[in-house]
């Protein structure tokens, strides 16, 4: 039929059968060495599904890969998902979704246990200069979204348009906090609208959001956590750091979850953790509400992924095709990369010490001129605050 995957016009038994032990093995394997965010996943997947057991074949894959990225939220944690979805069913998904989340969460709860409590003054440093290279982080990963975005745009798109979206979501991330997703979702009506493709069901989510909003604001800190979390794990278009500007104004600003300076240390945690970045949300909620609230957090967050394979993973060729998709992600996606970019405005900002400028230039440098990835850039840089410190230099206050 013409709803199918492609891949799933092939008979059941030119599979073979994966037992749940095997999937609950090999995707634990991989949220524990996990490391480097969404390119490692996807590749550390890739070799698993497709060259090691040929589970999957390349085109279906490929597919995958590019469905996810159409879905907000995490789209790593959507592709493990699916893969363990495409071996063995829901069950299968369930447990390999698992397996992937929950060996990164073990660790930055650990790790949020440690930063976020009285540390010795070792850790404080360390968190304070791994903190301060953040957004340098964060401006690589918006960078290293721009070309393929650029590429596309003249297809349905205009690049003119796209250019726009990003300076919006740039402006957004800096300035308007938690009500970053509107913005999102306006740009991706805004470009429906402009391929005069119309959207109706975008336009009930975006009139459904402020409702949610009033709802999260006003029943207590656990129903707070899951508001955040909810807004992470489903209206986050673009994934990794797009989260960063939600959260933040939520936890620092609006709830007074967490100072700056611990909101730097949850975000670098995050990244040097093995599993998705989106962990992140985690630390918010073990601010908020200790470890009941880290795992409620995490939870919430992740939901939607489960949801989005689960009740979908059929029909991601049709997500795939869509034209109002599309459309719409022509829009929210630009955005989403700038929302990406105009996070570093408030994590530079949070920086007290100028030496902790100092070493945010060198996470610069060490990114974007000497191209090294994340996790060694921010633990040079947690090494560096360690030095500093003992040397003499002062902590954040």
């Amino acid at each position: 039929m013409s709803g199918e995957p492609r891949a799933a016009a092939a008979p059941a038994v030119d599979r073979p059968v994966v037992s749940l032990a095997t999937v609950l093995k090999e995707w634990g394997r991989i949220g524990c060495v996990g490391f480097g965010g969404p390119p490692v996943h996807i590749a550390l997947l890739r070799k698993l599904c497709v060259e090691d057991r040929k589970w999957l074949d390349p085109q279906e894959f490929e597919d995958a890969i590019a469905a996810c990225n159409l879905l907000p939220g995490p789209a790593s944690t959507q592709l493990a998902i699916f893969c363990a979805w495409r071996v063995r069913g829901r069950v299968g998904a369930l447990v390999g979704g698992a397996a992937f989340i929950v060996p990164g969460l073990i660790v930055i709860l650990g790790l949020a246990v440690l930063f976020l409590g009285d540390p010795p003054v070792w850790v404080k440093a360390a968190g304070a200069g791994a903190g301060a290279a953040v957004a340098a982080v964060a401006v690589q990963a918006g960078v290293s979204l721009m070309p393929a975005g650029w590429q596309r745009a003249p297809q349905q798109s205009n690049r003119w348009r796209w250019v726009l979206y990003l300076l919006l979501g740039t402006v957004a991330a800096a300035t308007i906090g938690p009500w970053l997703v509107l913005l999102l979702v306006a740009c991706g009506i805004a470009e429906a609208i402009a391929q005069r493709v119309p959207p109706p069901a975008r336009r009930g989510a975006a009139r459904g959001l402020p409702m949610l909003a009033a709802a999260g604001l006003g029943g207590g800190v656990l129903l707070s956590v899951a508001w955040v979390a909810i807004k992470v794990g489903a209206l986050s278009y673009g994934g990794g750091f797009v989260i960063i500007p939600l959260m933040r104004a939520d936890a620092v600003d609006n709830y007074h979850w967490m100072t700056g300076e611990q909101f730097l240390n949850a975000v670098a945690l995050g990244q040097i953790t093995p599993g998705p970045v989106v962990q992140t949300v985690a630390v918010v909620g073990y601010a908020a509400a200790g470890i009941g609230g880290g795992l409620l957090a995490s939870a919430v967050a992740f939901s939607p992924s489960f949801a989005f394979v689960l009740l979908g993973a059929h029909r991601f060729d049709r997500l795939r095709d869509n034209r109002a998709v599309r459309a719409f992600l022509d829009g929210a996606g630009p955005a989403a990369i700038g929302a990406i970019l105009g996070s570093a405005i408030p994590l530079a900002l949070t920086l007290t010490q100028v030496w902790q400028y100092c070493v945010l230039a060198g996470a610069a440098v060490l990114m974007l001129a000497l191209r090294r990835g994340p996790v060694l850039t921010l633990l040079t840089a947690a090494a560096a605050g360690v030095v500093i410190v003992l040397a003499g230099g002062a902590l954040p206050h």
